[in-house]
């Protein structure tokens, strides 16, 4: 199979499309040729070194959300068949690229996975996995009262995006920050009110609940009420103490249960997502350079 690999750590020319060894699905597993593999932030923080637990030394394989095709099952797997379309997530901070998603094959352990559903694009799901189980986490560590609002910063992208479309579902009013050009996609997914990026989250006012999903830092922690909560998807500078602000990180717990969930949302029309564009294996780089340029509407995938 080919894989996309790191083989040192630096800038993106470092991701280089190589021949490995086919895997091979082991008890408990099934084989996935995968049709889309989502390109995240942490992918980049992998390659240049800069992820929990310290950077992992090449060569290693990045990728977290994938979707394709299953075409061998493990001796005890049974939930799974042969021809069954799937999208899962590679736990990659415990697999340290060993197996990564930015592969043809991906030998996927089954609680990795749920089926995908008939007229659902691979690339589309591809999205949700890390993204949507990230959103849905960060809202439950902010402990929402019912109908309580909730100030979003970075509502336009896709973890953001996703938590707007649950908490707006949930009862919950909904005061987004947005790119300043952006703004029409986030009240399409449910934001009440949307204020520009250009404004800041201080033009929020103050809530007892912030999620900062981008994460901007002190400018989110200052529109959390005295006593509030602001969750933040890594950690930030430390709030004044005499503010009794709590600061969460959230950390990825994959659930299948929640996954499935979201899966079977996006197949009904409950939950929006968006593909900025689909990059062959072969330019990879360029997919990597376009990330961290910023300014998507949408997530990049990867396609073999």
């Amino acid at each position: 199979m080919r894989g996309v690999v790191v083989t040192a750590l630096g800038g993106p020319d470092v991701l280089q499309v190589k021949e490995m060894p086919d895997p091979v699905a082991g008890p408990g597993e099934i084989l996935v040729r995968t049709l889309a593999v989502c390109v995240q932030p942490a992918d980049i923080g992998a390659r240049i070194g800069m992820i929990p637990g310290g950077p992992v030394p090449p060569p290693f394989l990045c990728g977290w959300d994938f979707a394709g095709e299953v075409v061998a099952v493990g001796g005890s797997a049974s939930a799974f068949a042969v021809g069954d379309r799937v999208v899962g997530m590679v736990p990659w901070l415990h697999t340290r690229g060993t197996p990564g998603a930015y592969a043809e094959l991906i030998a996927a352990a089954e609680e990795w996975v749920v089926p995908l559903p008939d007229g659902v694009s691979a690339a589309e799901a591809a999205t949700v996995p890390l993204n949507g189980m990230t959103a849905n986490q960060a809202l439950g560590l902010l402990e929402l009262a019912e109908n309580e609002p909730v100030l979003i910063v970075g509502a336009n992208g896709s973890v953001g995006g996703f938590a707007a479309q649950l908490a707006a579902r949930a009862g919950h009013p909904v005061v987004a920050v947005s790119n300043d050009d952006d703004q029409d996609w986030v009240r399409r997914v449910g934001a009440t009110t949307v204020i520009p990026r250009s404004a800041g989250p201080s033009a929020a006012g103050r809530l007892r609940a912030v999620f900062d999903a981008v994460p901007v830092g002190p400018p989110a922690a200052q529109a959390v009420e005295d006593g509030g909560v602001v969750v933040t998807t890594r950690p930030t500078e430390p709030v004044d103490p005499a503010r009794n602000v709590q600061q969460r990180v959230v950390l990825i717990d994959p659930v299948r249960a929640t996954l499935r969930s979201l899966i079977e949302d996006l197949a009904a029309g409950r939950l929006l997502t968006r593909v900025a564009g689909e990059v062959p294996f072969a330019d990879a780089a360029r997919a990597h350079r376009d990330v961290e340029a910023g300014g998507l509407r949408g997530k990049l995938i990867l396609v073999p």
